[in-house]
């Protein structure tokens, strides 16, 4: 891209409030980085409790990970991983100027995506399917064991569900950058968004990879 080019696209893109598009860059980063943060120390405190409860009910939080699939928590582990590649790549593509590869990683990033979502519904339907819901609709008749398996459940279904919806909301913002990269929006001059985004699609991707060996991998 030209320095003219470089020039105009700036001015197109920096909000009236910022000197440079470096400085909007950097406190849009900031932004995020803040916002982050706090989905940080909301996670942390379901590990937290998490952590506490098996500590008082290690029975029954191994007899309760027994019914998960290792297989499939595993399988979305590695869509995650590689999502977060690609969304490193489309970054990077964006930062360069090459607009198609910009697209075609951000269509990967969201393909792992709509993936990973699939097997969570796969498992989630296994789960209703065998009683294994948590509070009063949990069935401990037929599957026996400690009754606390509720307990752990109840945590299982909360973590996962609330790491899903932010898996939900990553798409829809993938999706919205793929439209806006496929009509040329972003250049080496303005790529902020693709940024971004890709922070957040990196903690929940961080975030998950917390969340398969605490479910998964008891032992």
């Amino acid at each position: 891209m030209s320095s003219h080019s470089t020039e105009v696209a700036e001015h197109r893109y920096r909000q009236h409030h910022f000197v440079t598009a470096d400085q909007q860059l950097d406190t849009s980063k900031t932004g995020m980085w803040l916002f982050l943060a706090t989905e940080i120390l909301m996670f942390g405190g379901l590990f937290v409790g998490y952590g506490l409860m098996q500590g008082v009910y290690p029975e029954a939080w191994v007899a309760g990970h027994h019914h998960l699939d290792r297989v499939l928590g595993a399988v979305n582990t590695v869509f995650l991983l590689c999502s977060s590649f690609s969304m490193v790549m489309a970054v990077h593509y964006a930062s360069t100027d090459q607009k198609s590869k910009t697209v075609m990683n951000l269509g990967i990033t969201l393909a792992f995506a709509f993936a990973f979502l699939v097997i969570k519904y796969i498992e989630y339907s296994h789960k209703f399917h065998d009683g294994l819901l948590p509070g009063r609709y949990f069935r401990l008749a037929e599957i026996g064991g400690p009754p606390q398996q509720a307990m752990f459940f109840g945590f299982y279904f909360m973590m996962t569900g609330i790491h899903g919806f932010h898996v939900l909301i990553g798409i829809i913002l993938i999706a919205w950058l793929m439209v806006r990269a496929n009509r040329g929006d972003f250049s080496s001059a303005y790529f902020t968004p693709v940024d971004l985004v890709g922070l957040y699609w990196h903690l929940v991707d961080l975030i998950w990879i917390y969340l398969f060996p605490l479910l998964y991998l008891i032992s």
